[in-house]
């Protein structure tokens, strides 16, 4: 994939839902010309008032951070650039949304570090291990659903089942209510995109009702598990309790929003941006396949990188401040561009090349370094690695078929639906 610079900066706007429509090499080709020539360029806020009557008025507008050192400086500086000031979205949240997406990504410390410590308690490294037998029996059941039919819908059929199931049950949440969870997952991050969005209903209304549908399921799980407590994640992260400090019923259904929510968009997008990174550089699926076990961890990263599943997160000023030689002033509200950091040809060499064996790879896919680094990470690789690795042995010559139908949004960077084909097999025990 080449960047096409087709926009002069002057005509870059990216609060524009039209810019995001565009191909993706042209807004990779306007995220280079922002590096090099507008790395902090200001940008209005999306007035969207003309598609909810319950949106809130534009604020002040902000600058989209472009550059990788600069993603990175204020990463690592939590006390100058806040997430709980307005939350994390560009427009300052009103406070009945602020009730279900207050969690850790839009907290600061001291309650960031408390939520952090307890729930990093309960998703522990040895959680994850308890479950990696899990995941390779979901990608099992996942692949024996379409190896007989020789073609499939690979981004609904193949990457979304996997993390919905593993997250789905870490949480314990019965085979019943998945598709209410993926219905509720693909409102809140589709941005308004159509397929998800009844067109006759208020997208803040729709939006809300995602919200308070998975906090009543949060609400119901949990008490049910403070009766009959059994080992998974609801259960460990209502009995956790460090220092007298334990989670609240409001951090609790926040959390639960946050995990299943993320734990399942980012995830799947990154998988089938994975077919369609090795459907157009086919020499590196070779490269993958020729030795999966040793290229597999660098491959994984670099699915990661080219994705970028999350495009961007905000953060705002606390402090008058100084970033890339520019000044900032308190309250001003900055977006990290994971996607353009990931693209910073002054550090990776050859960004638009996909390499599976890249190496170093200091990407951002999960964010940037600092307290708010990505807590299912290591979950995250090891479901993308699980998944590539039971595709290679049994479809091995799967390729997508035509182009990717994206999301229609400048938040994730999603892909909604990937015809893929391959020869069937029997499926197996």
């Amino acid at each position: 994939m080449l960047a096409k610079e087709v926009l002069d900066v002057d005509e870059i706007d990216l609060s524009d839902l039209e810019f995001w429509k565009r191909p993706w090499d042209e807004r990779e080709g306007a995220f280079r010309t922002l590096r090099n020539l507008r790395p902090l360029a200001y940008f209005d806020e999306p007035d969207l008032s003309d598609v909810s009557l319950l949106a809130p008025p534009p604020g002040p507008g902000y600058k989209a951070v472009t550059r990788h050192a600069d993603v990175a400086t204020i990463s690592r500086h939590p006390e100058i650039y806040l997430s709980g000031k307005g939350a994390v979205s560009i427009i300052d949240l009103p406070t009945e949304m602020l009730d279900y997406f207050s969690g850790m990504i839009s907290t600061d410390n001291p309650r960031h570090a408390r939520l952090r410590r307890i729930v990093s308690q309960a998703f522990s490294p040895r959680m994850i291990r308890s479950i990696e037998g899990v995941i390779d029996d979901v990608a099992k059941d996942v692949i024996n659903n379409v190896v007989g039919e020789g073609e499939c819908d690979f981004a609904t059929d193949v990457a979304t089942p996997l993390p919905l199931k593993v997250i789905c049950d870490m949480m314990g949440i019965p085979s019943s209510s998945y598709d209410e969870v993926l219905r509720c997952s693909n409102v809140i991050l589709s941005n308004g995109d159509p397929e998800y969005f009844p067109q006759d209903q208020d997208p803040v209304t729709v939006f809300l009702g995602a919200a308070q549908t998975l906090t009543a399921m949060m609400q119901d799980l949990s008490a049910y598990r403070i009766a009959n407590p059994t080992d998974d994640l609801t259960s460990a992260l209502i009995s956790t309790n460090i220092d007298g400090e334990s989670l609240t019923h409001a951090e609790l259904s926040s959390f639960f929003i946050l995990l299943v929510v993320a734990g399942n968009e980012t995830t799947r997008n990154a998988i089938s941006h994975g077919l369609w990174a090795l459907t157009e550089y086919p020499e590196q699926k070779e490269v993958w396949m020729n030795d999966i076990v040793a290229v597999t961890p660098s491959a994984v990263e670099e699915i990661v990188r080219w994705a970028s599943p999350v495009i961007w997160m905000r953060r705002t000023v606390g402090e008058d401040t100084e970033l890339a030689g520019e000044p900032l002033s308190a309250g001003e509200k900055v977006l990290m561009f994971y996607n353009s950091a990931n693209r910073d040809e002054t550090v990776f060499d050859d960004p638009w090349e996909f390499d599976v064996t890249r190496d170093p790879n200091p990407h951002f896919g999960f964010g940037a370094a600092g307290p708010h680094f990505c807590l299912g990470a290591h979950l995250a690789r090891q479901e993308i690695s699980v998944m590539f690795k039971e595709i290679f042995e049994r479809l091995g010559d799967i390729r997508a078929t035509s182009e990717p139908d994206r999301l229609q949004s400048n938040f994730i960077n999603g892909i909604k639906h990937l015809p893929c084909s391959f020869t069937p097999h029997r499926p197996t025990n």
